[in-house]
C-alpha cells in the first residue's frame, strides 16, 4: 500500500507528501461521523488548509476549505495553530465517501497533501472507540479502551511523536501502561497527565488506526462527571446508558415547613392579642352612670350651751349646729355602680 502511494505521488506529481501526518486508514460505520487529524509543519501555520475528497490527487474535487465553510454541513473544518493540527469532520458517512486527502495550500506552488481511506461498513467497525473525544484531569489517570474485531498486536501512538508498542512506556511524561482487559478490547491507562499531554492519539493496529483527541484539563470541584456505559448489540449499534452523578440540591421543605408553622403560629397570637386589645378598649370607654339624684352636703358644728339658730340635738350638756346645703343633678359613681345620696359633713364642737 506504502508503496503503491509513492507510485502514486510520483505519477501525479504530488510534492512536499511529508509536510503532513495523518492516519492512513480509519474503519467507520454507515450514517456516524468521524473526526480526522492533520499535523503540519510550523511553516505553514498561517497557510490555507483544505480536504479534497477523490482517490487520485488530479481529480480530488475541495469538500471544505479553512478560509470557505461547507455550506451542507456535511463536513467541518478547525485549525489549532498552537498545536499545528487542522482537524476534519466528516458526517453522516455513506459507502461513495472512502477517499480523501488532507491539504495545505501553498502560494505560487504546487499544494501538500496526504492521502487517508475510510472503510465505510454497515457492520461493526474493525476497530474503534465509544468517544473520539474524551477529557482528562491534571494529576490524575485516563483509561481509553480500543475495540477491535480480530486478534493481533496493536499499539497505542501520538499523532507526530513515538509509540509505545510494548505493555508500558511514556509519551511526554505521562506513564502509559497496555493490556488486553477483555477478548478485543485493547486498554490504555496513561497516568500522571499533564497540560501538555492534550492532543491527538490514535490506537493502530496494522494498517488501520482510529483518532482519539485527548484533552487534558483541571478538575472542577463542583461538577461531578457522568459515569457512562456502552452495550454493542448484535447488530454493530452502539447504545449509550449514561449514570448521571448529580450534586443533590438542598431540600428546601427542611426550612419551609418549620416556617410556614412559625409564621401561622405568629398571625394567630396577634389576632388574638388584637381581639383582647379591643375589648379592654371597650371596657374602658363604657359611659358611668349618671345620677339624677339629690346629694346633700352638711356643715356640723358643736356649739357648748348655746341655743341652736337651726335644728338642733341637746345631748350630755352639748348642743350641736348644723348647715345643710343640698346639691342637685351631680353625677355621681359609686364603688358599686348605683346612685345613691352622699352627705358630706363637717363638725365643729364647742365647748
Amino acid at each position: 500500500m506504502a508503496l503503491y502511494l509513492r507510485i502514486l505521488y510520483i505519477i501525479t506529481g504530488l510534492t512536499g507528501v511529508h509536510s503532513i501526518t495523518t492516519v492512513s486508514e480509519v474503519s467507520v460505520k454507515t450514517g456516524k461521523s468521524i473526526s480526522i487529524p492533520c499535523l503540519y509543519e510550523s511553516k505553514y501555520k498561517n497557510h490555507v488548509k483544505y480536504l479534497c475528497e477523490g482517490y487520485t490527487w488530479g481529480s480530488c474535487r475541495y469538500a471544505v476549505k479553512t478560509n470557505k465553510p461547507d455550506p451542507s454541513g456535511k463536513y467541518s473544518i478547525s485549525d489549532d495553530k498552537n498545536q499545528q493540527i487542522f482537524t476534519v469532520t466528516i458526517k453522516q458517512l455513506a459507502y461513495e465517501n472512502a477517499d480523501y486527502w488532507c491539504v495545505v495550500e501553498i502560494n505560487n506552488g504546487p499544494d501538500h497533501g496526504k492521502y487517508f481511506k475510510l472503510s465505510v461498513t454497515s457492520w461493526t467497525p474493525s476497530l474503534y472507540v465509544d468517544h473520539q473525544r474524551i477529557t482528562g484531569y491534571i494529576g490524575e489517570n485516563i483509561t481509553i479502551r480500543c475495540r477491535h474485531s480480530y486478534s493481533g498486536k496493536m499499539k497505542w501512538c501520538r499523532l507526530g511523536y513515538h509509540c509505545v508498542t510494548g505493555s508500558s512506556g511514556s509519551i511526554d511524561g505521562a506513564a502509559v501502561t497496555t493490556h488486553m482487559s477483555k477478548p478485543n478490547v485493547f486498554t490504555v491507562t496513561m497516568s500522571g497527565l499533564k497540560s501538555e499531554n492534550s492532543g491527538w492519539y490514535w490506537c493502530a493496529k496494522g494498517d488501520i488506526q482510529i483518532p482519539v483527541y485527548l484533552n487534558v484539563t483541571e478538575k472542577p470541584i463542583t461538577t461531578i462527571a457522568p459515569t457512562v456505559a456502552h452495550k454493542v448489540t448484535g447488530n454493530g449499534t452502539i447504545n449509550t446508558f449514561e449514570d448521571k452523578q448529580e450534586r443533590v440540591p438542598f431540600d428546601l421543605k427542611i426550612l419551609i415547613i418549620p416556617l410556614s408553622l412559625l409564621i401561622v403560629a405568629i398571625i394567630v397570637a396577634f389576632l388574638i392579642w388584637f381581639i383582647i386589645k379591643q375589648k379592654l378598649r371597650k371596657a374602658e370607654s363604657t359611659p358611668t352612670a349618671e345620677i339624677d339624684e339629690e346629694v346633700t352636703y352638711a356643715n356640723v358644728r358643736n356649739v357648748g350651751r348655746k341655743r341652736a339658730e337651726r335644728s338642733f340635738t341637746e345631748r350630755d350638756g352639748e348642743i350641736t349646729y348644723s348647715s345643710v346645703v343640698t346639691i342637685k343633678n351631680q353625677s355621681i359613681k359609686t364603688g358599686e355602680g348605683k346612685g345613691t345620696e352622699v352627705t358630706y359633713s363637717t363638725l365643729a364642737t364647742l365647748h
